[in-house]
């Protein structure tokens, strides 16, 4: 079988990493999207463990159209009957088209919902489909006139991790955090510091992959509720794999600081539930006043965008508190994402890389400035 795993544009490479660490063969790499395959179990493991991507689905189908009646023939051709049941509930969740003749979503819903129901009507020799079973959403992208159809075996976003039902002022996504900070050569026996972090999202995304703690395994998944397609004891096998891997009883130095004291009760709160409480510390402390006594730490951070009217006046003197903390550091890394035009101008430094990323509709930048490495311990 084949799995797509959409994930924000410009970490592509991340996800597929990610992918094949967990052993499986990737198979295509598009804008937004990374294919592979593998058995009924990809999904399950994939759902669990990855930590970059927004979503996986099942791939059913692939072909050209230009028209919709070739749209209409193409989706009627994709062998229905042997991903949904009879009683299944299955409506077209999303369309998404770049560069192709077809291009009104609701058009292009609607049609293919039309040819799967006829496929299914001469299949299973009936006339009306009662939907009262599992979910079966289907999520179609059309680039440059080729249609690839999946199923969609998530239903919420995988960025839903389940532990940040309230979030701060502008949070950053849960999925997007952890594949920023897979861009960094961080690792778990390294410092690392939040200066903005807001609901705690960059510090309890570190902290967990620092644990080992699988991103999924405490929430619900729709294809849970495919039996005849997917085995419950795929599930409780990726489970219990996730659950072996755990090991919260080790030593860091992960801290989040902001200056809104209501904000930081909210990331202490998040940092419970997601199990990593233990290995964050969490202070109020302005940007200025940001300081750490060891070197070759890092700094992974969210800056305020000035996405608020209010906020916009205040930016020039933030990224300037900041850059001249950051240089008070000795020997450290920085990098932050942020939409602010004139980010580097006063933070005072032009970044080493900056890699282009877009935050849902908004461009961003992650700004990186890599400090020396760590001199190797003596053996």
């Amino acid at each position: 079988m084949e799995w797509i795993a959409p994930c924000h544009f410009g970490l592509e490479s991340v996800v597929k990493r990610e992918v094949q660490d967990l052993g499986y063969e990737v198979t295509q790499v598009e804008d937004g999207r990374v294919t592979f395959s593998g058995g009924t179990d990809a999904s399950c493991r994939a759902n669990i463990f990855l930590r970059t991507a927004e979503r996986i689905l099942l791939k059913v189908g692939s072909f050209r159209a230009e028209t919709f009646e070739e749209l209409f023939t193409g989706t009627k051709e994709i062998p229905w009957e042997e991903y949904i049941p009879e009683d299944g509930k299955f409506w077209v969740a999303k369309a998404a088209s770049v560069k192709s003749r077809l291009f009104s979503p609701s058009d292009i819903q609607s049609i293919m919902k039309k040819a799967m129901v006829e496929r299914l009507k001469l299949k299973y020799h009936i006339q009306w489909f009662p939907e009262t079973g599992a979910a079966y959403p289907v999520r179609v992208f059309l680039m440059k006139d080729v249609v690839t159809v999946g199923i969609d075996t998530t239903g919420t976003s995988l960025h839903k991790r389940g532990y940040r039902p309230a979030a701060g002022k502008a949070p950053i996504a849960e999925n997007l955090a952890a594949a920023l900070i897979m861009l960094t050569p961080w690792k778990k026996d390294r410092i690392l510091v939040d200066p903005f972090c807001g609901s705690g999202t960059f510090p309890i995304e570190a902290a967990m992959m620092a644990a080992n703690i699988a991103p999924g395994m405490n929430r619900e998944f729709t294809a849970e509720d495919w039996t005849s397609l997917i085995p419950k004891k795929h599930w409780y096998d990726a489970v219990n794999e996730a659950q072996d891997l755990i090991d919260d009883q080790i030593e860091t130095d992960i801290q989040g600081y902001d200056a809104d004291e209501d904000v930081l009760r909210i990331a202490r709160k998040n940092a419970e539930a997601a199990g990593v409480g233990h290995l964050i510390h969490f202070q109020r402390r302005e940007v200025k006043d940001l300081s750490h006594p060891k070197k070759y730490g890092f700094i992974i951070t969210n800056p305020p965008y000035g996405e608020r009217l209010e906020e916009k006046d205040t930016l020039p003197r933030i990224y300037r508190d900041f850059g001249e903390a950051f240089r008070r550091l000795d020997c450290w890394s920085a990098y932050m994402i942020t939409s602010y035009e004139d980010a580097q101008r006063y933070f005072g430094k032009k970044a080493e890389k900056n890699r282009k990323i877009y935050n849902g509709m908004i461009r961003t930048y992650f700004y990186q400035y890599p400090g020396p490495k760590p001199p190797r311990e003596k053996k």
